[in-house]
Order: structure tokens, then sequence, then C-alpha cells
């Protein structure tokens, strides 16, 4: 026993236990924190699949190390610098959308409000009229593309258009997205209680698990909801299907009522991606479950 007493205290005398201050505490948290989202941002894109590789080739390298291969070894050295500048030039458009999300995080605005909050984004009025334009075009097939603004501004987007400026209204939207009249094409986007512009061009999504028969109206709508908070809702022009688009993702085959129930809910509050895949996913089980009913 007194064996075992002794080999305890000699080896817990080695072990080292650093001082920690509170300066330290906060910069692990501060570390974690960058870890997990870089971590949650890469499993979302492309640069997953490359991180794998990545992993792969480090592999390599340690057994390269190792068994002191040095010709690989120095092969690796030669092009750890190259293949940096590579990869930011290759993900460039993954790395400004990361750093356009980081931007979203309300971060410090929860702490220190830096300018004044509106109660509502927009009145019971206007999502009414949505609603009524969305499903009269929805049962005509006449597509539309309806991009709601939330906290990010869009006049990017919206300087590529025709400014409108009007309040919303199902006559307006039904008649701007009319086959063969000037304002049909593009999208129209609306802030507050009006729709401030039409025929707007929107950012293509280059997702390439996005279904190939969705068309440039549908991909357009993923694509500005990648760049940008936004709530898009899409009428397909073949199907009459309609459908939302929020946060690079897409969900088909929605009702009136699901859409009420999300503009409610963004009359107080900012739709992020977290919600909406939480709101996707119970979707989902709804679905699932009233299969079984049927069955």
């Amino acid at each position: 026993m007194s064996a075992v007493n002794n080999f305890l205290q000699n080896y817990l005398s080695k072990i080292y236990i650093p001082q920690l201050s509170w300066t330290d505490t906060i910069e692990i948290i501060i570390i974690a924190f960058l870890l997990y989202n870089i971590l949650v941002w890469i499993k979302d894109t492309r640069a997953w699949a490359l991180l794998k590789g990545i992993i792969v080739i480090g592999v390599f390298t340690l057994i390269a190390f190792i068994l002191n291969l040095r010709t690989i070894l120095w092969i690796a050295s030669k092009t750890i610098n190259v293949g940096i500048i590579a990869l930011v030039i290759i993900f460039q458009p993954e790395l400004r959308r990361a750093l356009e999300q980081l931007g979203r995080k309300k971060i410090l605005t929860n702490i220190f409000r830096f300018e004044s909050e509106k109660d509502e984004r927009f009145s019971n009025k206007t999502i009414n009229e949505i609603i009524r334009a969305t499903f009269d075009l929805a049962k005509e097939k006449t597509g539309a593309l309806i991009v709601l603004e939330q906290d990010t501004k869009l006049q990017e987007y919206e300087k590529t258009g025709i400014e409108i400026d009007a309040v919303v209204t199902s006559q307006l939207l039904i008649n701007i997205f009319e086959h063969n009249t000037p304002l049909h094409d593009g999208a129209v986007i609306v802030r507050d209680n009006r729709v401030v512009a039409a025929t707007c061009y929107l950012p293509l999504s280059d997702n390439m698990s996005l279904s190939k028969s969705l068309g440039t109206r549908h991909r357009a709508a993923v694509g500005i909801s990648e760049v940008t908070d936004s709530f898009t809702i899409i009428v397909s022009e073949e199907t009459g299907a309609v459908s939302v688009a929020v946060g690079g993702e897409l969900i088909h085959d929605m009702d009136g009522e699901l859409i009420r129930n999300k503009l409610e809910y963004m009359r107080r509050k900012t739709i992020d991606v977290k919600s909406f895949k939480r709101w996707k996913g119970r979707l989902k089980n709804e679905g699932k479950n009233e299969r079984k009913d049927v069955k």
C-alpha cells in the first residue's frame, strides 16, 4: 500500500497545474466560441469535404515525420504557404458568407442598443395582403418572387430594380407579377409596409445540393437568403406551388397558415437559420405523423 502511495505522490508531484487568472478564463471562452462557430460554419459548406481531405494529408505528413521521409516533408513544407493562399481564393464566397453571418449575430446588441428598435416590422394588414396575393398568384400559376427585408438592408439589390415605394396591397403585387407586364420579371422587395422596388435582380445560389429541377426563380430565392437574413416567398410558374427560402434553406409546398405563422413571428423578431431549421424539422415530423394517420 505504501508503494502505491509513494507512486501516486511522485506522479502527482510531477503534474503541472497552471494558475488560471480571470483573463485566461475569458480567453478560453472566446477561443472555444470561435472554434465552435468555425466548425458549425464549415459543416454547412463545401469546406467540410476539404477539411476531411486536409486531415488525411495531415495524417500522412505525421507518418512521414515519424518515419523521417525527408522528401515528403520537404514538399509539405514548401507547399503549405501556397496552399493557404489557394484556400482563401477558392473559398472566398464561403469566407465572405461566414463573415456576413458573424456580423448578423446579435452578440453586443443584446447588451447595448445602438439604435432604436421598432416594435413591429409590418402590420397585420400587410401580412393578409401578402398571403392573399401569394395564393391568388399560385391559383393562376403566375410566377412570383417576394423578398421581405429583416435586419440586413437590401439597398444593394433594390438599386437593380425599379423604385415603387407603394403600400403593400394584394392588387399591387398581383399586377406586378402579371404576365406580359413591364414589372413582372425579377423580384419584389418589401420593407416594413411598403413595396420599395420591383424587377430586382438577385444573386443565384451555387449550392450543388439543390434539385436540378429548380428554376432560376428558386435559385435566386435561395441565393438572396444565403447572403442576407431576408425571408423570401416563391410561387412556381410551372406548378403553382408556394415555397419559402431563408438562411440558404428552401421549404416547398407551403400553405397560407404556415406562412402566416412565420410572418407573425417576423413582425417582432428576426427569423434566423437555427429557428428556421427547427421549424423545418417540425414540419417534417408533422408530415410523417399525417401519413401514419392516413395509413
